[in-house]
């Protein structure tokens, strides 16, 4: 394939060097005087991978977009909207887009493959990459499952059946709504974990976990997903790289807030809990774990008396 990935970032440089690894055609496209673009310029590496010779290197987006088939953005989930608006004006008609980014669009709740629509891209074309796995573990080849899932069943079989490898055994989705929903929502429960963990409480990720999944199945279920996803790869199965690794950024930044200290990485549960409040008052569906980490950073809470209320609720059944 002809594959251009627009963003060289943590996943934006993984992907590049792992599809170059395939013997894809790999234009890899960031901007210049963006730490991450000049330092691949300049080294040929990042923190994570060494990029192989063959990947054309660019700040050109038109070059980028044109010289595609394929084309796979791995950005901050706040800017989609914005840099679609830039992508568009070029020739996308006939381009695969593959999002490999997890998050919520703040504003409106929407999910990503919503976004893309809404920039003019057919639905049959866009895919969401998604599941667990860190670049650090995948670069000293360590394996992990992950997914693709789009409307289009074609297209989820080509792209699963193109990218797998002995590293990363893919999965064919069935469920964009579940899939998008799980993915992003499993971003907040890793701020919670951290959270729990920074504050001393650890034991308590046991009964996060179980009841994380049911708050994010509801959810989906509401807005016409399959509840099972949540039990998948895209939400339960990324929890322990996204709840326990100490390489999830959104666990880290949980351990940080708690303990008053600064983190300066993208932690993307912080802008999806806001916007899966907003789709739970939308669709009528309780979440509390999301809701209490809202709190605790919107509006200052105490991080600790919050969490530690939630196993105070009074006693429920289970399911």
């Amino acid at each position: 394939m002809k594959i251009s990935v627009l963003g060289c970032g943590r996943w934006g440089s993984f992907i590049g060097w792992y599809l170059s690894g395939l013997n894809n055609e790999v234009c890899q496209w960031g901007i210049e005087g963006h730490h991450s673009f000049d330092v691949l310029k300049n080294t040929g590496k990042n923190e994570y991978v060494t990029l192989d010779k063959k990947i054309n290197l660019t700040s050109d987006l038109e070059y980028a977009v044109n010289s595609a088939e394929t084309i796979i953005i791995s950005i901050s989930s706040q800017a989609l909207r914005s840099f679609m608006q830039e992508v568009i004006k070029y020739n996308v008609k006939d381009k695969i887009f593959v999002l490999c980014m997890k998050g919520l669009e703040t504003e409106t709740g929407k999910r990503l493959s919503e976004v893309l629509v809404d920039s003019g891209i057919n639905q049959d074309n866009i895919a969401v990459w998604l599941g667990p796995g860190h670049i650090q573990d995948f670069v000293n080849g360590y394996p992990n499952c992950m997914l693709i899932d789009s409307t289009n069943k074609n297209l989820v079989k080509r792209l699963c059946d193109s990218f797998r490898s002995k590293l990363i055994r893919f999965y064919y989705g069935d469920d964009v709504i579940g899939s998008e929903i799980g993915a992003a929502a499993k971003n907040v429960m890793g701020i919670a974990a951290g959270m729990l963990e920074g504050g001393g409480y650890t034991t308590l990720k046991g009964p996060l976990m179980a009841r994380g999944a049911r708050e994010v199945a509801r959810l989906i279920k509401a807005m016409g997903g399959n509840e099972l996803s949540a039990y998948g790869l895209c939400h339960l199965g990324d929890y322990e790289t996204t709840l326990f690794s100490n390489f999830s950024n959104n666990k880290r930044f949980g351990m940080a807030f708690v303990k008053g200290e600064s983190f300066n990485k993208l932690a993307e549960g912080v802008a999806t809990a806001k916007a899966m409040k907003y789709l739970g008052e939308k669709y009528n569906v309780d979440l509390p774990i999301t809701n209490a980490i809202y709190t605790i950073i919107c509006d200052k809470k105490d991080p600790m008396t919050v969490l530690l209320s939630l196993f105070s609720r009074s006693t429920r059944k289970e399911f």
